[in-house]
């Protein structure tokens, strides 16, 4: 929901005085921020009852996250929906400000790897982030804040079942002991796919653990998650989403993704004086993955896995006069590894050469070192004014674990090194006009090191050492306040990206790309007449190309000016919503995506869709309530994506049919 939202526990919205922690880490006033950040809060959360984040983050204005099959996903924060290496860098998914997955071994689908299910909230922040992040914060970045400890015993279950064997249950138990408090959360999920062949199995669980005592804290978090799913692959054909007999089919019946991952954190809050404060975030995480790659004519099976630890650090120092100043350093050391084997036998499609066996066994260390100053100057009494920048460096060490040279399609290049430096400069100002408005400015820069696969996994016509670390340019203005109970946030963005890397349709690199991304966002909630409320987020963009590169075939060829693949101009959802009484409330919801194209030369399109989702929840007992959804109410036939492969063949991921689920929710 947006950061105004509507409760849904009441139909009260949220105050402009709501904290967030994700800029710096600590809580921090919405109305102080110099730029956008949108909240989902738990009461959200625990009403929408999300099985997968579009259908939560997609009322935001400015996302569209693209659903896959099962729990795989395609991201868009001010953007074009991104693949490959630019989704996997484009992207950072945070658990309570630690990053889920190293910088350099991102993952196109991480957002399975968070318990979004039973967080405590969702910050959004779209565009580059504060000082305070670097690598990956270039789009936008979402932080998954786990539930805190209650000060009382409270425990609840979940559960729910619906159709295509879909069924869920999710626990939670927290309390209190003096100075300590705990919560412990877990959910079990189970879907046997509308689609042939699409099972998912899936399992999260996060412990969280805080103390206070004289001038420290300690807050401490451990989670983790298991995925076991048969995954659904494209359908081919122009507008085959249409055809519901070939909708329901899965045309790579083998195909599968496993993933396991745990992490671990402890961040310790130490007061040196009344006005200076240490802060210091050890953390772990593991994780493991493999899968067979359905998208590629190969099918061959990718295994990758890696192993981090690392810190935050930073002083926080008060001035007098409303001054604040952060100073950190945060470090990361990485040792990660892929593998990519082909089972099928050798073959030659579109005059490439497919070899059955060993494409890829490679190594991967990285070094992450990354020194920041975060300040805030409360330059007149309703002017503040926030000014940071940070530099970071990263190292990789790879090491090619099979034969130097060509292999088919394939290029597996010698052991080496590469190093990357970005600096990231941040400027905002923010003006309160009234006690109920305020307005900002912001000017930024994110940047990001290469992914390691798009280093060292390269194809026979790349050529090494090309990639450099891609940078973009921000800029943003908006207004945020309420009337009369009308809470409204809108927002203007330009920004222009520079180094954007990606393999062409020919297999050769595209080092120096340029992209520009212009758009409008607004969010908006009222009460209405009659008991009734309205929530609203929408989007306006235009994402086009700043660079020509030609090609032998018209639809992978770049024109400056054009629009990037993938891009809806529009987006919008609008919920109207009511409290029955003290103890029931419905709410209906309009989901808009506008039509795109999905290649360069603008000849192939996906004509976007309208949905409508019901959601209802009433109290039976102080103790017991129960739940019902049914999701995509009008049975339409639609895309969750559109694409196109290189040689001009339709592809889609098709949307679920009408779906209906119930549950019940007991607290203990």
């Amino acid at each position: 929901m947006p950061v105004l939202a509507l409760a849904a526990d009441g139909g009260q919205p949220h105050a402009l005085d709501t904290m967030v922690v994700t800029a710096t880490r600590q809580e921090g006033k919405l109305l102080d921020q110099p730029g956008n950040t949108s909240v989902i809060d738990t009461g959200d959360i625990d009403f929408l009852r999300p099985q997968r984040p579009a259908e939560i983050l997609n009322q935001l204005p400015g996302l569209n996250i693209q659903q896959g099959s099962g729990a795989e996903h395609i991201t868009a924060i001010r953007s074009p929906a991104l693949n490959g290496g630019a989704g996997q860098g484009s992207f950072l998914f945070l658990e309570d400000g630690v990053p889920l997955r190293a910088a350099g071994f991102g993952n196109v689908n991480g957002l399975y790897e968070a318990n979004l299910e039973q967080a405590g909230s969702v910050e959004v922040v779209r565009g580059p982030g504060s000082a305070l992040y670097g690598s990956n914060a270039v789009h936008g970045l979402i932080n998954v804040v786990p539930r805190a400890p209650a000060r009382q015993f409270e425990g609840d279950l979940a559960a729910s079942a619906g159709m295509f064997g879909d069924r869920r249950l999710l626990g939670s138990l927290s309390d209190s002991f003096g100075a300590s408090g705990y919560r412990l959360s877990a959910e079990d999920n189970h879907n046997s796919g509308w689609r042939q062949d699409t099972r998912l199995d899936e399992q999260k669980w996060i412990g969280r653990q805080q103390w206070t005592g004289g001038e420290d804290s300690i807050t401490s978090t451990i989670s983790g998650q298991n995925l076991n799913q048969q995954t659904g692959a494209y359908i081919n054909g122009k507008d085959a989403y249409l055809n519901a007999a070939l909708a329901k089919t899965n045309p790579v019946a083998n195909a599968y993704r496993r993933a396991d991952s745990v992490r671990a954190m402890a961040r310790w809050q130490h007061d040196l004086s009344d006005s200076l404060q240490l802060s210091v975030t050890p953390y772990t995480r593991y994780t493991e993955m493999d899968f067979l790659m359905h998208f590629v004519p190969s099918q061959a099976i990718q295994k990758n896995q890696h192993y981090s630890f690392g810190s935050q650090n930073a002083v926080y120092k008060s001035i007098d006069g409303g001054h604040s100043i952060i100073a950190g350093t945060d470090i990361e050391f990485t040792e990660g590894s892929y593998s990519e084997v082909q089972t099928k036998a050798t073959f030659v499609q579109g005059g490439s050469t497919y070899p059955k066996g060993v494409h890829y066994d490679l190594g991967a260390r990285s070094t992450v070192v990354a020194p920041y100053l975060h300040s805030e100057w409360q330059v007149l009494d309703h002017t503040r004014l926030i000014a940071g920048t940070r530099l970071e460096a990263t190292l990789y060490d790879y090491t090619n674990n099979a034969g130097n040279g060509i292999f088919g399609l394939y290029q597996r290049i010698p052991s080496r090194s590469d190093s990357f430096v970005t600096i990231t400069p941040k400027l905002g100002a923010v003006q309160q006009w009234r006690d109920w408005l305020s307005s900002y400015v912001n000017l930024s820069r994110g940047a990001r090191a290469p992914q390691v696969t798009d280093l060292y996994e390269l194809q026979n016509r790349q050529q090494t050492g090309q990639i450099k670390a891609e940078s973009a340019d921000s800029a943003e203005i908006g207004t945020r306040g309420t009337v009369d109970g009308l809470r409204f946030d809108t927002t203007a963005y330009w920004m222009a990206k520079n180094h954007y890397f990606y393999r062409a349709a020919d297999g050769t690199n595209v080092p120096n790309g340029k992209t520009l991304h212009r758009g409008l966002e607004a969010s908006v909630n009222a009460p209405l007449p009659l008991g009734f409320d309205v929530t609203a987020a929408a989007s306006w963009a235009l994402h086009t190309y700043a660079f020509n590169r030609p090609d032998a075939t018209l639809i992978n060829s770049v024109r400056k000016g054009s629009l990037i693949p993938e891009a809806p101009r529009t987006l919008a959802n609008l919920r109207l919503g009511r409290n029955i009484l003290e103890d029931c409330r419905v709410e209906v919801e309009w989901v808009h995506m506008d039509n795109y194209f999905t290649d360069n030369a603008d000849t192939h399109s996906y004509g976007g869709h309208e949905l409508f989702n019901l959601r209802a929840t009433a109290r039976m007992t102080d103790r017991l309530s129960i739940n019902a959804t049914v999701m995509n109410l009008t049975d339409r036939a639609y895309a969750d994506r559109a694409a196109i492969t290189t040689t001009g063949i339709d592809q889609y991921f098709p949307g679920s049919p009408m779906t209906i689920m119930a549950g019940a929710r007991l607290q203990l």
